[in-house]
């Protein structure tokens, strides 16, 4: 069992209610379900999951009981009587075709319907340039991440951004938005504690917003299988509360002016900010 917890342990990353996915004292099985959620809307991601795992365990077990129903029955015939049949009667194919209609109809059109509603309702409703919200710049390469921050000016890639690498912050209580791309080759943007995903694509600015609920420290994780070190693409995700966050934000970008390099060209990989 430890060689098994050993070996699960590193392949599934995200653990039950625990800050840090990899936490050691966190069993085989608990690492094996969702982490838990610090995010407004993730409850829709989680029922959704929920409901298409039952739906998924209740077939399963019906299927099985009428699989080893039937060979147990057919087995109990010491001497039963071949049958020679060419198939594809027309009784069955009605069966099987009124089955599988109905639960095409009942079952994944209604599982669509519900994806749709949740995705319309709350994920497609972006904030406007009205709204206050906290923006972030992400850009992913083999094997980091880099987050940028407008300073006081509120204008990306000036002299007063904040830059971090592999380290997320971010306020409790206010819609985040991110806006993603890739340096080199696709990369996905996961937060697996707030139920979202990205892709950073290069040559293409992608966007994903969401409103944290908890402080804490999490993870974040690449969803894309980029290149030979993929598992390096972790970073820490930090939620603070508001005053907390804006106090680290004042000194991160007094930090930055005096930082600040004009010939680091490396320095200046962000964008115009669009809505």
């Amino acid at each position: 069992m430890e060689l098994l917890n050993a070996i699960f342990g590193r392949a599934v990353s995200f653990t039950a209610n625990a800050p840090h996915p990899m936490a050691p004292d966190m069993s085989l099985w608990q690492r094996m379900l969702p982490p838990e959620d610090i995010s407004e809307n993730g409850h829709l991601i989680d029922w959704l999951f929920s409901y298409t795992t039952y739906l998924n365990i209740f077939f399963f077990t019906l299927v099985c009981i009428g699989l080893f129903g039937f060979s147990y029955l057919y087995w109990y015939k010491r001497h039963p009587k071949a049958e020679y049949t060419y198939g594809n009667k027309k009784t069955h194919i009605i069966v099987a075709t009124v089955i599988g209609v109905a639960v095409f109809f009942g079952i994944d059109m209604n599982i669509t319907r519900m994806s749709n509603n949740d995705f319309m309702n709350v994920f497609a409703k972006w904030p406007t340039a009205e709204e206050e919200v906290e923006r972030v710049e992400v850009l992913a390469q083999q094997w980091m991440w880099n987050f940028r921050y407008a300073g006081k000016d509120g204008v990306f890639n000036t002299d007063d951004d904040v830059l971090t690498m592999n380290d997320l912050r971010v306020p409790v209580g206010k819609k985040v938005l991110f806006q993603v791309t890739s340096k080199d080759v696709i990369h996905s943007f996961f937060i697996p504690n707030a139920r979202r995903k990205v892709d950073a694509i290069p040559g293409r600015i992608t966007r994903m917003w969401v409103t944290f609920t908890k402080d804490g420290k999490w993870e974040i994780a690449c969803a894309e299988m980029c290149g030979t070190f993929h598992y390096r693409m972790a970073a820490k995700l930090t939620t603070y509360q508001p005053e907390e966050y804006a106090n680290w934000l004042a000194e991160a970008e007094e930090r930055a002016l005096i930082e600040n390099d004009p010939e680091r060209a490396e320095m200046y990989w962000g964008w115009k900010w669009e809505y």
